[in-house]
């Protein structure tokens, strides 16, 4: 005997995709006529389709001037609702095509942090391309490893957690090396800023802890100077300013226009003093030997070739040479 199914009140009370999608079109070209082009339909059958959705919710969506439209109070609801929506079921299926077609390309994601991705992956990629052309890489950065989206699940992770989440496997990279870093330009317009005190007196771009409690250890001016006996705080009331910020890429840039000295993750950095663009005004540093990176990636893909091709070469990068 066949169990009988109750009716999905939620399916049930969903408008026709039909008509959302032809609104969604409308909504966004502001024209029925461009949006009928947009989705290689009629005019006539984006304005019925329309209208059925406009029947289905009981109000009007648009206000209708002449050939242009715009959106009603309720329009408006309910395409940042629609869009939304429509933008994750594209994703969703644009990853379910990269990872279970049969085509002889291949995909890895892959998820850093946002100045990992400026500052290291970027310059290097190229090398990993023309070595790997059949391999598409899906780049995805946040903050926040431990929550992020449903359905994300990065093949490799890069992150300063030893265990990003359940079911990776984890391999050690490098420690953290932190120093003081400026434009040439800037240290020869302030050539105090070559000693430790004279430095303290200058424009520091800070990077904020804000949005980094998920790193273990977090390390600021005020850390930096203190591990080096000195109090940031006590500074000259007739010094510089001092300058605060969570964005890690812009403190740089606001490095590389000579506005102050940061602290440099050398991991991050090295290219920039290597090139010539950013040089080191004092030879202190920290280094967090208690600490490292690490490479996570996906127990099921152990064997998959395309990771083991991402993982040898990014251990190449970072000359570490992969264990098999």
């Amino acid at each position: 005997m066949n169990k009988h199914t109750d009716p999905d009140q939620t399916l049930l009370k969903m408008p026709s995709l039909r008509a959302v999608k032809s609104f969604v079109a409308a909504a966004r070209y502001q024209n029925f006529t461009r949006a009928a082009e947009a989705l290689c339909v009629t005019q006539a059958a984006i304005s019925r389709q329309v209208r059925e959705l406009e029947s289905f919710l009981g109000t009007p969506l648009f206000n209708r001037a002449g050939r242009a439209v715009e959106l009603t109070r309720a329009g408006s609801i309910f395409f940042d609702a629609a869009q939304l929506s429509f933008i994750n079921i594209a994703q969703a299926a644009d990853r379910i095509r990269m990872d279970f077609s049969n085509l002889s390309r291949r995909s890895l994601t892959l998820c850093c942090s946002p100045a990992f991705s400026a500052l290291w992956m970027s310059h290097r990629l190229p090398s990993f391309f023309s070595a790997n052309p059949d391999i598409d890489l899906n780049l995805v950065t946040t903050q926040n490893f431990l929550s992020m989206e449903p359905g994300v699940d990065p093949d490799v992770f890069i992150t300063k957690l030893s265990r990003v989440r359940s079911g990776y496997v984890s391999l050690p990279l490098f420690h953290d090396v932190i120093y003081p870093i400026c434009t040439p330009a800037y240290l020869d317009a302030h050539p105090e800023i070559s000693t430790l005190n004279g430095l303290r007196q200058a424009v520091l771009l800070n990077l904020s802890p804000y949005g980094r409690s998920q790193v273990a250890e977090h390390v600021d001016w005020g850390v930096w100077l203190a591990i080096h006996h000195l109090d940031h705080k006590n500074r000259s009331q007739d010094g510089f300013h001092y300058f605060n910020a969570n964005d890690y890429n812009m403190l740089i840039q606001m490095v590389l226009n000579s506005q102050g000295v940061a602290l440099g993750w050398d991991h991050l950095v090295k290219p920039l003093i290597e090139a010539g663009r950013l040089v080191r005004p004092v030879q202190e540093e920290v280094i967090l030997e208690e600490t490292r990176h690490y490479l996570s990636y996906r127990e099921d893909k152990a064997d998959d070739e395309t990771v083991n091709l991402f993982r040898e070469w990014f251990l190449a990068q970072c000359d570490i040479f992969p264990i098999n």
